[in-house]
């Protein structure tokens, strides 16, 4: 069963409150307070030990603004579950000829959130909707094993490889990988956790799975780290005040005390998580502010546009945001992957508490610590050997050709020890007949194997505020590589794409099977430390079984 969009609708009000100034703490474990949520709360032992700071409101005309939510979002309407879920809607790109165009641009994304949003449509026996599904994050789940960067001056490595396409006898596939050095933090974490405990978040995949993620991220703090909770519910609270990461009892029981009840007020939440996050700023450090929802904005700045630039502006704080998708039926998609973006930070789904543990614990490092800023892609085809290229996802991170040099036009970050992969579907001259034309006749160039394909150039930034460094790499043609001569990574890769594209029903994949797809995917499983190939292979065969 698939989705059909329904109208987009707009909600807006907006009010501020906020904490300035919040330092480290010792543990007030005797003295906490009962948390009640529709207030603000404050730990009185500690009340002489922080600044206390009501801002002002807002401009009326910016806070009491009526703007309408994205033309570009579509809202699917979920059986059994109240509300509609929304996503932003998704034209595949197409087959381009680079005599016209010879160049391709776009922003790094290591979101994964479209993965695990995947597997819990298909967990529930249902196909999800074509715009849930977002290529690049099916294919960046995965880790690749990737081959460390080796220079510290370039901490990304840039590699490609090259192999027939398995659905389209007539096409290459070109894999671009980017490495990130597992840069290790030795000055700790300041996290603030804004937690959404409104009435929309009580059903047991949402507040109670966060809760359980929480408590699992709990176990790998320590005294560098510090860490504090902000909770929005028509008000925004301050339910644990900066705390180190060895006073874990006193951070679990307040996980534990959260309670859902009442509308969102994101906004000001957003407000207060920032201003707490600057009083307990680590320099050198993890600075990042970690909004947990289902998106299900009601009250406050509700307008994707509206908070994306309200979040852009706090950018020079040098504190990222992160969001943590939870639940069902109201789940804003669009919303949480604008907010990331705008935050310098990355978007995960939480469908499970084995998800919970893969973001932040097995790669909290990547999803935490960033190496490179405003990390770009601009790949050059030659027009005497390619007749065409198509690359596969990142539709709604495509850049202008200019924009590739501009160190002002924001781009995706790479965290530390993350990789970022992208394949392009390819087809050389010679492999299709060139239309005849009126005025020009064109003759194709045969494939030459001592001409380049192409160029790949990467640009991104050691520091958030430094110039952009660039580096590149010539793709010289491999003829004599088969799909099963390809790396496991390869492979793996391909099957990925190969599954999401599916799903969105390109019409290239209509062919290609299901049990194709999965006998891919069983040839690439290798090294699978977590089980996450095995629980890939497993999910595609759900999803065979469930569109036959």
């Amino acid at each position: 069963m698939r989705y059909l969009p329904l109208a987009p609708l707009s909600i807006s009000l907006y009010a501020s409150f906020a904490i300035a100034g919040c330092s480290q703490l010792e543990s007030t474990n005797d003295q906490q307070q009962d948390l009640a949520l529709e207030q603000p709360v404050f730990n009185t032992s500690v009340l002489s030990k922080m600044a206390v700071k009501k801002f002002s409101q807002l401009k009326m005309s910016e806070s009491l603004a009526m703007p309408s939510v994205a033309q570009d979002t579509q809202f699917y309407p979920m059986d059994n579950h109240r509300g509609s879920e929304r996503y932003q809607a998704i034209i595949d790109n197409v087959l381009i000829d680079p005599a016209v165009r010879p160049l391709s641009t776009f922003s790094t994304d290591v979101d994964t959130a479209s993965y695990a949003n995947v597997r819990r449509f298909i967990n529930q026996g249902l196909l999800p909707p074509a715009d849930a599904v977002r290529t690049e994050e099916i294919v960046n789940y995965f880790d690749y094993h990737y081959s460390q960067p080796t220079s510290n001056q370039q901490p990304v490595k840039i590699a490609y490889e090259l192999a027939p396409s398995p659905w389209n006898n007539k096409a290459q596939l070109l894999k671009i990988s980017l490495q990130a050095k597992d840069i290790k933090n030795t000055k700790g974490k300041n996290l603030v956790f804004l937690v959404d405990v409104s009435g929309s978040m009580s059903s047991a995949d949402k507040l109670p799975l966060l809760k359980r993620s929480l408590h699992l991220l709990t176990k790998t703090l320590n005294s560098k780290d510090c860490i504090a909770i902000v909770a929005y519910a028509g008000n925004a609270n301050v339910v644990l005040q900066a705390t180190s990461g060895s006073e874990k009892k006193d951070i679990d029981r307040v996980i534990s005390n959260l309670r859902a009840g009442g509308s969102t007020n994101g906004g000001n939440g957003l407000d207060l998580a920032y201003q707490i996050a600057e009083a307990n700023f680590i320099k050198g450090g993890v600075n990042r502010i970690l909004l947990a929802t289902d998106g299900d904005f009601n009250v406050g700045m509700s307008d994707v546009s509206q908070m994306k630039s309200y979040i852009e502006k706090k950018r020079k704080t040098a504190i990222d945001l992160s969001v943590l998708g939870f639940g069902q039926g109201n789940y804003n998609d669009h919303l949480m992957e604008e907010l990331s973006n705008a935050g310098n930070g990355n978007a995960a789904y939480i469908d499970s508490l084995q998800e919970a543990q893969k973001v932040l614990v097995h790669q909290a490092n990547a999803t935490f610590k960033n190496v490179a800023f405003d990390a770009k892609i601009q790949v050059e085809f030659n027009p005497a050997v390619v007749a065409s290229y198509r690359l596969l996802g990142y539709e709604n991170r495509a850049l202008a050709d200019r924009d590739f040099k501009d160190d002002k036009k924001d781009a995706g970050d790479i965290g530390a020890g993350q990789s970022v992969t992208a394949l392009y579907e390819i087809v050389y001259n010679g492999q299709v007949t060139p239309a005849k034309l009126r005025y020009k006749q064109q003759q194709p160039r045969l494939l030459n194997e001592e001409a380049e394909l192409g160029f790949i150039k990467i640009r991104y930034k050691l520091t958030r505020d430094g110039a952009s460094k660039e580096y590149s790499l010539a793709v010289t043609q491999d003829s004599q590589r088969s799909l099963a001569n390809s790396t496991a990574s390869f492979r793996l890769a391909t099957a990925a794409a190969a599954y999401a594209q599916k799903l969105r029903n390109n019409d290239n994949f209509h062919s290609y099977s299901w049990q194709q797809i999965i006998n891919l995917a069983v040839s690439a499983k290798g090294e699978d430390a977590y089980g996450y190939r095995s629980d890939f292979i497993q999910q595609l065969r759900l999803t065979k079984a469930l569109d036959n």
